[in-house]
């Protein structure tokens, strides 16, 4: 008779095998899993570390890291408040001269030239201005005029003037009496706007504005427009009352050094009124374009 496997010695010491095996899988996956969060635990302390880290300093001893110089008697004399305090203006006399237009052109009279200058001295407060401009044509000087005037600032960025100005060129030279200011506009415009009391009653105004563009360092683009205005007619001398001429002009200077730019560029002249109708009778233009070559100077 065979026995039944499973009461046989051999089936019963097998399936102790069995078990005792399946006790030390489990143990082993048990151990595994402990090992496992053992070296997990740092990240769990992680925080007592960073507390650590962020321990406070140790203790000051009073002693500077970087050492500091002592203050002398010339530091502290720094540091006080002038007795008198500072002074806004100064009386020490200077002096300016800007050539801002030297050049000539091709006119059917032969060469024209045409200058316009300015300079002043004396200090901050109290200045002696000295304003000229003109043309000649073919050797002759067609118009030119002289201002002498006294200028004080009423602000920071302008000046009040008052003087004379004489006229000079074709017809009779005539003398004004002048008032007007002149500064730097917002956006840097340079602005002169005179007005002008003379010999029998005649009276003018003189407007004029420039601005400067900067293409470069040394390259430079100048924008430049002036109005006349008369109060009455003089033929002698090509004058109509009311809006006389309109001068614009766009030159492109390069300065060779600050002091120092040669430049060309296009003016063009129109006149209007009766003014008009006494240049259209001795046979000149009422409307001219000119190429024009320079140079700026200044010191």
């Amino acid at each position: 008779m065979i026995p039944h496997p499973s009461k046989s010695p051999r089936a019963r010491v097998s399936r102790g095998a069995v078990f005792a095996a399946g006790l030390l899988l489990s143990f082993g996956a048990s151990a595994q899993d402990h090992a496992h969060h053992q070296t997990q635990q740092p990240a769990v302390q992680q925080p007592a570390q960073e507390h650590a880290h962020h321990s406070p300093p140790q203790a000051d001893t009073g002693q500077p890291r970087t050492p500091i110089p002592e203050p002398t008697d010339a530091d502290r004399a720094a540091a006080v408040k002038p007795a008198g305090g500072h002074a806004a203006h100064d009386d020490t006399i200077h002096g300016f001269f800007l050539l801002d237009r030297l050049e000539r052109w091709s006119a059917a009279d032969g060469t024209g030239i045409v200058w316009e200058a300015q300079g002043w001295i004396g200090t901050d407060r109290n200045r002696l201005w000295l304003r000229s401009e003109g043309e000649r044509v073919g050797g002759a000087t067609e118009a030119g005029d002289l201002e002498v005037l006294y200028g004080r600032p009423i602000s920071a960025w302008w000046d009040v003037v008052g003087g004379v100005r004489h006229e000079f060129g074709e017809g009779h030279a005539q003398t004004f009496a002048a008032i007007g200011v002149q500064g730097l506009a917002p956006y840097k415009f340079e602005v002169e706007a005179t007005a002008y009391l003379g010999q029998s009653g005649q009276t003018a105004a003189r407007f004029e504005v420039e601005y400067d563009t900067l293409l470069t360092n040394r390259l430079i683009l100048q924008w430049q427009a002036e109005a006349e205005f008369y109060g009455k007619d003089d033929a002698e001398r090509g004058i109509g009352s009311g809006l006389n001429t309109v001068e614009a002009g766009l030159r492109l200077r390069y300065e060779i050094r600050r002091e120092f730019a040669p430049y060309v560029g296009v003016s063009r002249e129109r006149v209007f009124g009766d003014a008009a109708d006494f240049r259209a009778a001795h046979g000149e233009d009422t409307d001219d374009t000119r190429i024009v070559a320079g140079v700026r100077i200044w010191f």
